[in-house]
């Protein structure tokens, strides 16, 4: 008879973060950073908030609830950026109070850190900043779990610089995040060895399926896609090759999300999603 093989065997040697309610990577249950890109009106993010959480409690995978105040990486005149830091966290702290839900929200300068902290329970490095080690060492100071989001113009394996830097500081709470290589001209590829590569640095790897699908307009040119119809389709590959937790952008009206629409996966979509993605954790782990 063969040998019996557990695909997710790999994870015995993720490193295991102590939440508050939950624990993180190894063998712990998936997780889901999920939400708006920025923060828009109150009663939207509560809508996402509370159906997210109901999903996810509903398949047993620890959610977070995600939301920039301040996109600043906008470089359109006029774009939406978000409130601001100061009402930002003000309303990321009435989402965390009335859906009690814990908190992921990006921090772009070094100031920005201690605030920011306050309030959630998960500091995120925006890709675009994922090599400005100040940033992320004051972030980690803070005590709080880091989210790294990989920078699509670094490959998986220079992500060992940064781990190493990391933990020679004597910081261990971070996970990275896999977001997609830039291939050509503005276009996204999501290489799904790069999940295998990241994990074997021993901190939990996140998938996010909303930025991966950016850039491809030249796809849906020729084939009649839309960016957010990749997005399930590739969810489904990263959680069969293994990952900790998953990213997501979400939104009750993707195409009115005021950032990132292209990449935005319909709310009402998301409880047939994270099922299958259950699913498929479940077929690794037997």
């Amino acid at each position: 008879m063969a040998e019996k093989i557990n695909l997710r065997s790999h994870r015995k040697h993720i490193k295991r973060i102590n939440y508050s309610k939950f624990d993180l990577g190894n063998d712990s249950p998936l997780f889901l950073l999920a939400g708006p890109c920025i923060i828009e009106d109150l009663s939207i993010c509560k809508e996402i908030a509370d159906e997210a959480k109901r999903v996810c409690e509903k398949f047993n995978v620890n959610y977070f609830f995600k939301a920039s105040f301040d996109k600043a990486n906008k470089t359109i005149p006029g774009a939406y950026r978000g409130p601001g830091w100061e009402v930002g966290l003000e309303e990321l702290k009435k989402i965390k109070k009335n859906i009690q839900v814990p908190i992921v929200t990006d921090v772009h300068e070094r100031v920005q850190c201690q605030l920011a902290s306050e309030v959630a329970d998960i500091l995120q490095i925006p890709a675009l900043l994922s090599k400005q080690i100040d940033l992320i060492l004051d972030a980690a100071r803070t005590g709080k779990i880091i989210n790294i989001k990989k920078g699509q113009f670094t490959s998986p394996w220079e992500i060992k610089n940064i781990v190493s830097r990391l933990t020679q500081e004597g910081f261990d709470k971070f996970m990275i995040t896999e977001r997609g290589n830039m291939f050509g001209y503005q276009m996204l590829i999501s290489d799904m060895r790069s999940l295998q590569i990241i994990s074997q640095f021993g901190f939990p790897v996140v998938f996010d399926g909303s930025h991966s699908v950016h850039g491809n307009e030249i796809i849906k040119t020729n084939a009649d896609l839309e960016n957010r119809d990749f997005i399930q389709p590739l969810v489904r590959s990263a959680v069969a090759n293994g990952i900790d937790g998953l990213f997501l952008e979400i939104h009750p009206n993707p195409d009115e999300a005021m950032s990132d629409a292209g990449g935005t996966f319909p709310l009402y979509k998301l409880e047939n999603l994270i099922q299958q993605a259950v699913e498929i954790d479940k077929t690794l782990s037997n």
